[in-house]
């Protein structure tokens, strides 16, 4: 019997992807981003390796030019971003890796939020999760409350990443 196209893929895609996170926060340092240290720990876990962590302030002349410098290094496959998804007025990495994606994968977000709504109901409808291709490189963009990036990293980005890179290297 014939192995499925992506179970191929997924077999001959690399394991150790080099990933940069960043956690974006008003408040939050790095002895207080438990999500932060959450998606490196898993990272880790799973055998991919940490080429950058930062802290940035939800504001746009901050986050576009941090995520444009980590895209632009060769040693990043792929970039994690937790933080500022939601709807409230000071929410606004959304729109800043929104614009700056030039493939988007809606079945992140779409996924994202079916999974959420199983676990918190109709509050999944605000988060503006979202992921894409920039400059060749994978980029997840989610919530950053622990529930939310323990969700995505888990059920989503881990199981898919590797796979994801993999394509973009064909």
């Amino acid at each position: 019997m014939a192995v499925p196209s992506h179970q191929e893929h997924k077999e001959k895609a690399a394991r150790g992807i080099a990933c940069a996170v960043i956690t974006v926060s008003d408040t939050r340092t790095p002895e207080t981003d438990s999500s932060g240290q959450l998606i490196r720990t898993l990272l880790q876990e799973q055998g991919h390796a940490i080429a950058a962590y930062q802290i940035v302030r939800d504001e746009p002349t901050e986050i576009r030019p941090l995520i444009a410098r980590l895209l632009g290094q060769d040693a990043v496959q792929a970039l994690i971003i937790n933080g500022g998804t939601g709807v409230a007025r000071r929410d606004v990495t959304f729109d800043v890796v929104q614009a700056m994606l030039e493939k988007t994968l809606p079945g992140f977000g779409e996924l994202f939020r079916q999974l959420s709504y199983a676990e918190i109901g109709s509050a999944a409808m605000l988060s503006r999760a979202t992921a894409g291709i920039c400059q060749g490189k994978a980029v997840f963009s989610m919530p950053g409350s622990s529930g939310a990036v323990r969700l995505a990293m888990e059920r989503l980005i881990l199981p898919e990443l590797p796979h994801i890179v993999f394509e973009l290297h064909k």
